[in-house]
């Protein structure tokens, strides 16, 4: 394959207007409201929290559509035996942000949070915060290390230069702008980046669709010509892994960014709707694939499927079914995609460790200055990190899928209890935690090679041909949904063991010595935060003293299982709403 330096050039110029409206937008961001006081730290983090709803619903629909989003999309629109029924990240990411709008944005939002570990931090205390970091570490991490991967593969199919240092240019850009002005600067090269994908991907389509090797995309949909057909279908017996799959909802952190409650949750639902219509390209490209005869095209004579490059079926539609100047264009837009994401992960990860690791676990009296630094370091080295793993190890998007998992299982029900069940304490936390983390690692993960060690009921023994190599991978698939019973056990297991030690601690049944980690007879200690902690916009965090717990247990059966207070807007919940008081 040639070097196409048109392509290059294309790309270099995509880059550096990238790069000018993140820094335009730091410099923005610091002369409109640097000069006025207020934490520094939580502009960067949060964007001051008066990102307006377009640029907000922008950069909230940026965050999910990414490389591998659109790249995914498309893959398993074009694989044989899976089709458009499979692809679930759609419909998946638009059902999650209309719930999450729905459910969680606004008490989140109205409670003043900053990162999506405050509230874990508030009522199970500093030491579980850190504990749930990793799983939502992991996930950032492992996902910026995917897209920056699949950005040097696409690179690679249209343009022919080196994948390392297209991965590594990628990603400094990244984190430049990230480093630079924080959120403000990730929202608006949002902006940006989702025009550059939308008009980008318009674009090709056309061009692919009027290929004389490509067939008529509304016959192959549903009838045999060169595969099966792109539309795909359910088989009965793999409904429920159909389902376990489809239940991985992940929320992120541009919900917070909201100037209000009632902004958060229409940025969550603009969004959704954002999601659904950046995935119609890809829908499209990826039938486009199975719609070609592909011994009438520069590619070869085999198909992409039985050369083991299904998972590029965009950027090969790009590159061998368009002009040469609309594959550039096309490839701006994969570019795009992936920086809009990775940019909003690493800043995510930073924000997350400077706040709930470093200040509020290890430096409660840390300046803003400080914390900004911190931040600062942190994306470098999230970043970097990301990068590393993008550029060596082989199994990037399995580590992401098996942390996409974890976010599901232990994060998920951990925030529901937090948010929604009046309660649950810190033992419960952990309890849940490894419920969860056992469930789940026990049903094994093909992709990681890990073996199970619990056979869940209607497991199976599948193959995985390689076509290139010609090698048999044998490998176990759990058709029973265990996931989304991991999940449940976990939210459970959280539930059940709160209330359990709070009745046995309460009752005199176990005495307060063995309460070690301060979360039944301590009302407020240095492990446990109060709300004033978690939204101080002082430089020195105060904690409320330590106070013997009331031990009572009077009170109604909805007051007793029902957060009421999370669910309003008035007031601020705080491990002190834990109390059941006498009437």
């Amino acid at each position: 394959m040639a070097f196409h330096a048109e392509g290059l050039v294309a790309i270099v110029i995509f880059y550096l207007m990238i790069l000018f409206v993140g820094i335009w937008a730091a410099w923005k961001n610091k002369s409109s409201g640097g000069a006025e006081g207020g934490d520094r730290s939580e502009r960067i983090m949060v964007g001051g929290r008066d990102i307006g709803l377009f640029v907000g619903g922008f950069t909230m629909t940026a965050t999910w559509v990414g490389g591998g989003y659109i790249n995914g999309t498309a893959e398993y629109v074009y694989l044989p035996g899976f089709g458009l029924a499979w692809a679930q990240a759609p419909f998946g990411y638009a059902l999650s942000l209309v719930v999450g709008g729905l459910f969680f944005a606004k008490p989140m939002r109205s409670r003043g949070y900053v990162t999506m570990l405050d509230p874990f931090q508030q009522i199970y205390g500093k030491r579980m915060g850190g504990l749930l970091f990793i799983p939502a570490l992991m996930g950032e991490i492992f996902w910026s290390a995917a897209i920056l991967s699949a950005l040097g593969a696409t690179l690679s199919v249209i343009v022919d230069i080196d994948i390392n240092m297209s991965v590594v240019i990628s990603a400094l850009i990244a984190i430049f702008y990230t480093l630079v002005g924080g959120l403000y600067s990730v929202a608006y090269t949002d902006v940006v980046q989702l025009f550059c994908i939308f008009i980008g991907l318009w674009i090709s389509v056309p061009f692919a669709l009027s290929h004389p090797a490509v067939s008529d995309i509304t016959v192959t949909a549903k009838e045999v010509i060169y595969q099966s057909p792109w539309l795909g279908n359910i088989d009965p017996k793999d409904k429920w892994l159909w389902a376990d799959n489809f239940c991985l909802l992940v929320y992120f952190q541009r919900v917070l960014s909201a100037s209000s409650a009632t902004y958060a949750q229409v940025l969550s639902f603009i969004a959704a709707f954002g999601c659904l219509v950046m995935a119609v390209p890809s829908v499209l490209i990826g039938a486009i694939g199975a719609s070609t005869d592909w011994n009438q095209t520069s590619y070869g004579a085999l198909p992409p499927k039985d050369m083991d490059q299904s998972d590029m079926i965009l950027p090969i539609v790009l590159q061998h079914l368009c002009p040469s100047y609309i594959s550039f264009f096309g490839l701006g837009a994969v570019s795009a995609a992936v920086m809009s994401s990775a940019d909003s992960s690493i800043l995510s990860a930073s924000s997350m460790f400077a706040r709930n690791i470093y200040q509020l676990a290890f430096r409660q009296s840390a300046s803003d200055t400080e914390i900004v630094w911190v931040m600062r370091c942190t994306i470098f080295v999230f970043g970097a990190l990301a990068t590393a793993m993008a550029l060596l190890t082989g199994s990037v998007y399995g580590l992401w899928y098996l942390s996409s998992d974890l976010v599901y299982i232990i994060i998920f029900p951990q925030l529901l209890s937090v948010l929604f069940v009046k309660g649950t304490n810190t033992y419960g936390s952990v309890a849940g935690y490894v419920f969860g983390l056992l469930l789940r690692i026990g049903g094994g993960e093909p992709y990681l090679k890990l073996p199970p060690f619990i056979y869940y009921p209607g497991w199976v023994t599948q193959e995985k041909i390689h076509h290139v190599t010609g090698d048999i991978e044998y490998f176990v698939q759990q058709r029973f949904p265990f996931k989304t019973m991991s999940m449940l056990a976990s939210f459970l297991a959280n539930v059940a063991f709160s209330y359990m030690t709070k009745y046995l601690f309460e009752s005199g049944m176990w005495s307060h010595k063995y309460d070690f980690l301060d979360a039944v007879v301590s009302k407020h200690s240095d492990e446990i935060m109060d709300k004033d902690t978690l939204v101080s916009n002082h430089d020195n965090i105060i904690l409320s003293e330590i106070t013997p717990v009331r031990q009572s247990l009077g009170a109604s059966l909805a007051g007793t299982f029902i957060n009421s207070e999370i669910l309003s807007d008035d007031g601020a919940s705080s491990p002190e709403d834990l109390v059941i008081k006498n009437d």
